[in-house]
């Protein structure tokens, strides 16, 4: 099979598909591959900050997403020993502390809003493997297989939206700089119980951090910090005194836990690192999101990024086509105008990280 396009965007995330989507809106041809046969993945990042929203109500996309099924945060708690320690509330003229927005409700709107233009095309199951590239050098194309089926893909511009293991960074030989953190995260997802408020809560379990984020649908995700790399220790000790740590933390839970984690294989293992490249770009082909700067998932700030990143990089390359200038110079556009905000968060997930057992130093001296 060929197919070509102005434009051949690998991964259907929240990034990849909102910038699909906003470049078939102004009729560029456009091809969006995603590896996974439907949009139901695993997804950890589905919290939007007011970056996020602001972004999804700039192009009428928020009531739709809102429709589809949202929930909105009405505080955050900071807990010690079954006590609220510590609450934030909204701002002033906000009406939230953040959004849960479930990955397929989010991705359903894109995609639906993406489909009636004649220039758009997406391609679910369907795995990158080489990229191609022109006498001069420039990137000119992909090929990918979809089950059985190779195919081949000309464009004059791939965009890898395809996450911190970008398969398109790695075969543009685009170079990064791991960034770690020192801990990892264990996630775990339980039915939240009767009369459950929308809320994030925080505690301070073995000097970690164990939080509960609110999700829509009547659930709890658990976000649990552990040593970076002990997981694999921590799974050959008794599972019991672990998850008496999460009741003592969260009283209002004893009854869910119990009953829904049960043993350490109810966790989901996240290593946690951010990263960032020396450039997105090279001629013919530009990163943004995750494969740019991947961020840790403190302030859940990832997926408001990566709507950051397509909203301005929809902009280089409706410009790049209409002048014909598919170089690194320009594809870089977004890089300029992006990298410094996105630095500025990768470091204050490093300040909020060191300093997150202050928000319990009332509760310790007391």
């Amino acid at each position: 099979m060929n197919l070509e396009a102005d434009v051949c965007i690998v991964g259907a995330g929240p990034g990849g598909a909102l910038l699909g989507y906003l470049l078939a809106k102004n009729g560029i041809s456009t091809i969006v591959l995603e590896r996974h046969a439907g949009i139901d993945k695993e997804f950890r990042g589905e919290h939007l900050n007011q970056d996020g929203e602001q972004v999804l109500k700039k192009y009428n996309l928020f009531d739709q997403v809102k429709q589809a099924g949202l929930l909105l945060m009405e505080r955050i708690e900071y807990w010690h020993h079954g006590n609220i320690i510590k609450t934030v509330t909204p701002a002033d003229g906000e009406q939230h502390v953040g959004i849960h927005v479930p990955q397929r409700n989010l991705l359903s709107v894109l995609i639906q809003q993406s489909t009636p233009y004649k220039d758009y095309k997406l391609m679910m199951g369907t795995k990158v493997t080489e990229l191609l590239f022109s006498k001069n050098g420039s990137v000119n194309g992909l090929k990918a297989i979809k089950g059985d089926e190779e195919m081949i893909i000309t464009c004059k511009i791939v965009v890898g939206a395809d996450g911190r293991f970008s398969t398109v960074r790695k075969l543009a030989e685009m170079s990064f700089k791991t960034i770690k953190h020192g801990y990892d995260l264990l996630w775990a997802k339980i039915p939240s119980p009767k009369d459950w408020e929308p809320t994030i809560k925080n505690a301070l379990v073995a000097g970690k951090q164990l939080a509960l984020f609110t999700q829509a649908g009547g659930f709890i995700q658990i976000g649990w910090n552990i040593e970076e790399d002990s997981f694999p220790t921590l799974k050959k000790q008794s599972f019991a005194p672990f998850i008496e740590q999460v009741i003592e933390a969260y009283p209002e839970l004893t009854e869910t836990v119990r009953q829904h984690i049960q043993s350490w294989n109810d966790f989901i293992l996240l290593k946690v690192q951010s990263c960032q490249c020396p450039t997105w770009a090279k001629d013919g082909v530009v990163i943004f999101g995750d494969a740019a700067h991947t961020m840790s998932p403190t302030g859940a700030f990832g997926i408001n990024c990566a709507l950051l990143d397509a909203d301005v990089l929809a902009d280089v390359i409706i410009e790049a086509l209409d002048k014909q200038d598919l170089s690194a110079a320009q594809l870089r556009k977004v890089e300029h105008i992006r990298r410094a905000d996105i630095e500025k968060l990768q470091k204050q997930q490093l300040v909020k990280e060191a300093s997150y057992q202050d928000n319990f130093n009332v509760a310790v001296l007391s």
